[in-house]
Parts: C-alpha cells; structure tokens; sequence
C-alpha cells in the first residue's frame, strides 16, 4: 500500500512538472465544466415533482459524488485521464425513488437519500468484489443488441423525463395539448436547445461548446426576462428559473440527526428499484470499460478498473453521493488532447468541487427550460448510440431486439426494460448458440481411416465401400437447441435409400450435455437400432454415459460400440464395414475385388520380397530378438543408432494417452520411429513378435566397404517410410 502511494506521488509530481500540465488543465477544466452542467440537469431531474423542495440539497449530492468518484478514480483507475460522472442512464432509475415512495417532506427527501447511498455502497461493494476475485472479464459478453437497446430505451425515456420536467408531460390522450401557445413556450425552448446543441456536438465535437452554449443561453435569457420586465423573484415563483432550496450550502445534504427522519417500511418496499438500479449501474459500468477500450485503442485491466470504479462508488456513496461511471467521450478527450495524466481527472473533479462548494447561489440564475434542454441532448445522444447506430450496423433480427427493449423501456418502464432485457438475453444466447454447428468435422473411410495395418483387399474394400461409414466430430457443449439440429441430420441419413452400414460420433471435444441433450441422443440411438446402422461412440464422457444409461433402453446400449478414442473407433467401423461386405459376397464382386485390389497386392507382395531378400544379404550383421506381446521395443528418447526391423508379428506406437498413433507389420521400420512423431512414447508389441538388429557400428562398416548394400538398405527404408505414410 505505502509504496503504491509513493509511486503515486511520484507520477503525479512527474506530471506537475512536465508538459502535460497545461495539457491537463485545458482538458480537465473543459471536460469539469461539461460535467456541471450536466449533473446540475440530471440531480435537478431526480429532484423534481414531490421532491422540488429539496432540489438543491439533491444537487448537491449529485455533485460531491460526482466529484468524489472522479478524484477516485483518476488516482486509482488504470487509464490516465479518466473522467467519471453520474450516467444519464441511471437517472431514470434514481427518479423513480421519490414517486414510488409513500412518503412526504423530509421524510420522504432522507428516505430516497437513504435509498439511493444505500444502492451506491451495494454496488461500489460488488464491483470491488468482482475485481477482488477475477471475475471481471465474466462480465464482458453483454450481448450488443441487448446493451444497445438499454441505451436506446433510457435514451428515449430521459426525453420524455425532459418533457415532464418542463411542465409538458407526454401522453397518448394529451399530445395535441402539447402544441398550444403556452405549452409550447414551457418545452419549446429546452427542445430547441438541446437538439441545437446535441448538433452542434455531433457536426464539430468540441468539449467547450457545452458549457459555452450554457452561458450564452443563461445571459441572454436573462436580458429576456430583463426586456420583458420580470424580476428574478418573479422568473422563480412561475418557474422560468431555478429556485434555491438550501440555506447557502448545497453539501451536506443530510446530517446524521436527519436519519430519524428515515421511514424504513417505505425505504423497504424500494428493494425491487433499488435491484433494479444496481443491474443498470452494472450495465453502464461494462459498456463504458467497453466503449474507452474501443475509442482508446487500448486494453483495460477490467478487474484493475472494478476495484477502482468500486472504490470510487463507495466513497462517493458514503459521503451521500451516487453510483459515478465513466464518461468515455470526456476520457477519450484527454488522449487526443495529450492529457494522458491522472491530474486531467483530478482538474476536473476539482471544477465540480469548487461549484460543490460555492453555494446553491449559482443554481438560481439556471433557467428551468435549459435544464430541460441539457435532458433532451443527453437522451438524444443515447438515442443515436443505441436506435441510429446499431440500426446500421445490425441485421434486421438482432435489431428487433433492440426495438423490444427500448419499446419496453419507454412504454412501461425502467423495471419492466430490465425484465426484458435479461428475457432477450436468455432468447438471445439460445438462439446463438443453437445455430453454432456442434459438428466440427464429418469423414467417411475414403477420407479418413484407423492406423491399423490391413492387407490389400481389406484397403480395396473400405475403399469402394468407405461412404457406408459416416463419422461426425462434435465440439463444445450440446444443449437442447444445438442437439436438435444434430439429430435432424443424422435422422435424414437414416432416411435416406442408400443408409450408411456405421455411424461414428467422436465426443474427444466436447465439454459437457443438458438433461434434454441427451434425451434427443437416446431417442436417435434407438431409432438407429431399429434401422439396423451399427453405431460407434468414441471418447464419451461419464456424464454422458451414466445419462444415457438412464434414458436408453439396456438392449439399446448393449449393441452400441463404445471406444476411447478416435482411431479405435475408425477400427470397429472398419470392421463393420469389412463384415458387412463379406456377408453379401458374390463370385463377381470377388474378382472386382482382385482386380481392384491387383496393384496394391502386387506392391505389398515386392515389398515383402525385397524384406527378405535384404535381411537375408545383411543375415551376417543382424541381431535377431524375440518380443512378448506388450513389450516396448523402443522409447521416444531413444537416441542409438541402431537399426531396428520387424521380422513377425505387429506393433503400434503409444502416445502419453495410451492412444495408438499408427501400427507396424512385419517389413516395417520399427527405429528410429517410422514416422518421426514427436507424440510417440513407446513403441508396444501387440502380439509376440521377432525384430532383427542393424547397430550403427555395422551400419558405418558397411557404408565404408559395402556402399551397394548401404544404398539398397536406405533405399527399402525411405520406401518403407513412404508406404507407411500412404
């Protein structure tokens, strides 16, 4: 701790004196006056209606958490020049405290304070423990759609939230109102200011043209109200200004004694808004990490970023504040304006501490419809990220998606958005992962066969009967919506006139089955008992298999063929195939077979010849040894010279797994290893065999006095290799 307050120090005295000074003054003073405004806006929102008379103490706890969230994490967070503030998508689910509570005056103003410091502590407290223990980048896969339509959905409600805060209500019955004289100079103005100034942004981006526009828009609606002859007092008592509600300070805003005051029946019965609160923080917190690593370029330690977003979130929340997350344009900013320096967010807090701090007398001279307009470009803004945007980026059905939850959002409400948004999520992640193809890789015996040795004729039949044996691979983990798809396939080669004599499932990759999974697998297994297709399971986990022996009937699994891998399983239908074959065996389809066959028995045939010819010229040199079955003729680390041939009998080369990688005959290399493969362990003798000897002494005499046979030996060794490798 004390030396990473040291380094702290440190950087931030490093900075003070660099050129990144000036960098972070202009970026932090610019990005702090933005944040004014705004936060003034949203806490004058969240303090409206039954709570108007409180209004300048709720800005003022929107402002110091504001302000403490941002010290917070511009001197903790990962990212240099991190700017935070409350987002306009919490607002909504702040406001709904104070017209949801039975409550009133002071009562009603410290249980919603209480409510909403109570949902900043909890979710500072998570989001500390997500970074705590790692679980962070869990977080990341909020799918697009879904985050979209958040956006999209308080985007739209905090316009409307903008229309009531102006006197203006939105409702289905009461639109044609809305165009009358007088209500069109209650919400007229603060429309046309916010969709001016959401433009004006959009077209040049400038950080300043925010609180510019304010102050142009505060002075000469003064010199209005001073043209129209109405008086300060006058302008507050009909509500075309801002009307002051504390007596000079705006924190803090409750005291320890204002806890008697707390009406904990009511502050209970908020628990679902408070949920549903934290779940939107959660949101806001993931797709702003999201969007700086997008906009920045630049990988974010998620779990770094939690703890400091917690830690933030709680200091804030302690001191009476609410839930800040960060404000990735203001952030983004600080990059391009070279103020990649922990004091740009510092700069900026303090401008937020320094309006904290002065007094409620600034909020007074803030005309209502700005506050309104300032809303309106907030949710105008969201509006563009979540309907505009993603309505160019997305196809039309993930789209639809979007358009349900900001629909749900705006119609009924914030609650009923989050229901519908978790709802999509569950729709959307089945419906992704039901159309990714469990099927990795399909192959017949023409494309793919067992490493076991098999004579000439046997080749020649998987070889023109390779199609009857269709093999699947599967991948990942099977559900209900994948298993469907998979079982319709192999339902349709069932079906089909020409079905395959052996069906092989490989599940070497596959990481896990649902109940209904392997119900729809055992139903299949019984349908391709009934069609008399013999099929092979290779590599089936436990959990497969004790569910299957529940479902399937023990006749069912009693003819199935279960083998512990890949190259097992090709064998068993191999010789299902080659069995098959043989009983249905015709005199004609017995010369085709020779004569297919020809070539291959013919070069198997001078193979062996040149085997024994050879062993018989080197007989002088050989060392002839004797296996048991099981024995290992050779390691993978065996590093001698020697030569070794196989006489009789066969061996396979074994991995660490236990699984053979290929099978020799007698006439085959048996060291070094045949095919150079690096899995190799040992090579095992599966039968009792006889191996001869060539040690590299007498493979350097005889290249020294007998080069001819030297060359015939190496000659049968790569040819041997070549066949091998066939």
């Amino acid at each position: 701790m004390s030396s990473g307050l040291t380094n702290l120090a440190k950087e931030i005295r490093s900075d003070l004196v660099s050129g990144k000074l000036v960098a972070a003054l202009s970026a932090g003073g610019t990005a702090g006056l933005g944040l004014l405004v705004a936060q003034i806006a949203f806490a004058t929102f969240i303090f409206s209606g039954p709570l108007s008379s409180y209004s300048s103490q709720g800005v003022g706890l929107v402002l110091f958490g504001n302000f403490a969230a941002c010290l917070t994490l511009a001197l903790a967070g990962g990212y240099r020049g991190v700017i935070a503030g409350l987002s306009p998508a919490l607002v909504i689910g702040m406001a709904a405290f104070g017209s949801a509570m039975d409550a009133q005056g002071e009562e009603l103003f410290v249980t919603v304070c209480g409510a909403l410091v109570l949902t900043a502590v909890f979710v500072g407290v998570s989001c500390l423990l997500v970074g705590r223990f790692g679980f962070a980048n869990l977080l990341r896969f909020v799918p697009y759609p879904v985050s979209a339509g958040f956006v999209a959905g308080i985007g739209g409600a905090v316009c409307l939230a903008a229309m009531s805060l102006m006197g203006s209500p939105v409702t289905w019955s009461g639109i044609g109102g809305l165009f009358e004289s007088a209500a069109l100079w209650r919400w007229g103005p603060g429309v046309v200011f916010g969709i001016g100034l959401y433009f004006a942004m959009k077209q040049w981006g400038n950080p300043l043209i925010v609180p510019i526009s304010v102050v142009m828009a505060v002075i000469a609606y003064h010199i209005a109200l001073t043209g129209l002859d109405i008086s300060g007092e006058e302008a507050r008592s009909t509500g075309l200004l801002l009307t002051s509600t504390a007596e000079g300070n705006l924190w803090p805003a409750i005291g320890i004694a204002d806890l008697a005051h707390m009406n904990w029946s009511a502050l209970g019965s908020q628990i679902p808004n408070m949920l549903v609160l934290v779940v939107v923080a959660f949101i806001c917190v993931i797709l702003n990490l999201a969007g700086l690593e997008v906009a920045t370029g630049q990988e974010l330690d998620w779990d770094r970023e939690f703890l400091a977003g917690g830690g933030a979130t709680v200091v804030a929340g302690i001191g009476g504040g609410m839930v800040a997350t960060i404000v990735v344009p203001a952030s983004l900013r600080s990059k391009l304006f070279g103020a990649t320096t922990r004091l740009t967010g510092v700069f900026a807090s303090l401008v937020i501490g320094a309006a904290l701090f002065v007094g409620d007398g600034m909020l007074e001279l803030i005309p209502s419809p700005l506050i309104g307009g300032v809303l309106v470009f907030a949710g105008l803004g969201m509006l563009d990220e979540g309907l505009v945007k993603s309505r160019r980026q997305l196809p039309l059905s993930e789209f639809a998606i979007v358009a349900l939850i900001f629909v749900a959002i705006v119609v009924f409400g914030l609650m009923e958005g989050v229901g519908t948004g978790i709802l999509a999520t569950l729709v959307f992640f089945v419906v992704r992962l039901s159309r990714v193809d469990v099927i990795e890789s399909s192959f017949t015996a023409r494309d793919r066969r067992s490493s076991k040795v098999r004579p000439a004729p046997e080749r020649a039949v998987l070889f023109d009967r390779g199609v009857h044996l269709q093999a699947y691979k599967l991948r990942g983990y099977v559900f209900f919506g994948s298993v469907t798809l998979l079982a319709a396939r192999l339902r349709a080669l069932l079906g089909e006139q020409s079905r395959p004599d052996c069906l092989l499932l490989d599940f070497a990759d596959v990481s896990g089955f649902d109940y209904s999974a392997v119900n729809v697998l055992g139903r299949f297994l019984q349908e391709a008992e009934r069609t008399g297709v013999q099929v092979v399971l290779s590599a089936v986990p436990e959990s497969l298999n004790a569910g299957l022996s529940r479902s399937v009937p023990s006749t069912t699994l009693e003819r199935l063929s279960w083998e512990a891998n890949t190259d097992l399983a090709l064998e068993r239908c191999e010789e299902v195939l080659i069995a098959n074959w043989r009983e249905n065996l015709t005199d004609l389809e017995r010369g085709e077979l020779l004569e297919k066959s020809a070539d291959d028995l013919e070069r198997d045939l001078e193979h062996q010849i040149d085997f024994e010819e050879l062993t018989e010229k080197l007989h002088g040199w050989l060392d002839v040894h004797e296996h048991s079955s099981g024995d290992n003729l050779v390691g993978n680390d065996d590093s001698n010279k020697d030569l070794q041939l196989l006489v009789s009998g066969r061996v396979s080369g074994i991995d660490n797994s236990g699984n053979r990688l290929f099978q020799l005959s007698a006439g085959d290399v048996v060291s070094p290893i045949s095919r150079q493969n690096a899995d190799v362990v040992k090579i095992v003798a599966e039968q009792p065999c006889r191996t001869v000897v060539l040690t590299g002494e007498s493979q350097n005499w005889l290249e020294a006095n007998r080069k001819d046979l030297a060359l015939r030996l190496y000659r049968y060794i790569l040819e041997d290799r070549f066949q091998l490798n066939r």
